[in-house]
């Protein structure tokens, strides 16, 4: 906090110079000021984390994925790689996965596919697999039943302790954000996620973001 407090202060003692008004100066500070206290947007649409095990048995053994885009998440990426995911109702096409590959495979998705899919798929943080639901994925060389794995990722943000000690928060607490613009509004029951290697980044899916008019430039502020 001392950093950036210093180097606001440099900022504006640069920009006092005789051609620069105080309301310029004013303007300057106040914008800073507030996105200090704002977080960053995160757009979630569907898509599966998968294990090395139910990776070989989609791809091929000892197949690797190739990355494709950085995510936000230290160390995190968007692969190349698609599945298809597959319920007693229908089936949606080019899930993305996300690696790298992790202990336990885990699907998240959205509220409407599952009437899509005709499958239940509980609220829950990312990791809580227990008694969730169930899907078939496809893949070009194989595909895997799952008894559970699929959910609908609970709303979190994202942030270091040192994030969570600035907002006034810890890992685990429940918190309401609020969204400006033409249709904002607030959103409860957001969970606090915070440790040592994580981004500060707000994350929702896509019918959330739908719903408010929010897309990865969006900022919120946590109430």
């Amino acid at each position: 906090m001392e950093d950036y407090e210093e180097l606001l202060g440099k900022l504006v003692e640069k920009l006092s110079g005789p051609n620069v008004s105080e309301d310029v100066i004013a303007e300057i500070a106040k914008k800073a000021t507030t996105d200090e206290k704002t977080i960053p947007v995160g757009v979630s649409n569907r898509h599966i984390h998968l294990s090395q095990t139910d990776l070989d048995k989609l791809f091929g053994k000892g197949y690797q994925l190739t990355p494709l885009k950085d995510l936000s998440q230290p160390g995190q990426y968007a692969s190349k790689e698609t599945v298809i995911i597959c319920g007693p109702k229908g089936s949606i096409s080019k899930v993305r996965i996300l690696g790298p590959v992790r202990a336990r495979t885990q699907v998240e998705v959205l509220r409407g596919d599952t009437f899509k899919l005709g499958i239940k798929a509980p609220l829950r943080i990312s990791g809580d697999l227990l008694n969730s639901g169930q899907v078939t994925v496809v893949g070009p060389k194989g595909s895997v039943e799952l008894d559970e794995g699929v959910i609908v990722a609970q709303r979190h943000i994202h942030m270091l302790p040192s994030d969570a000690e600035r907002f006034g928060v810890k890992n685990g607490d429940i918190v309401t954000i609020v969204i400006e613009g033409d249709r904002g509004g607030e959103l409860n029951n957001v969970a606090i996620r915070a440790n040592d290697k994580s981004g500060l980044e707000c994350h929702i899916d896509t019918e959330e973001a739908n719903a408010l008019g929010m897309n990865s430039k969006t900022r919120i502020r946590i109430k």
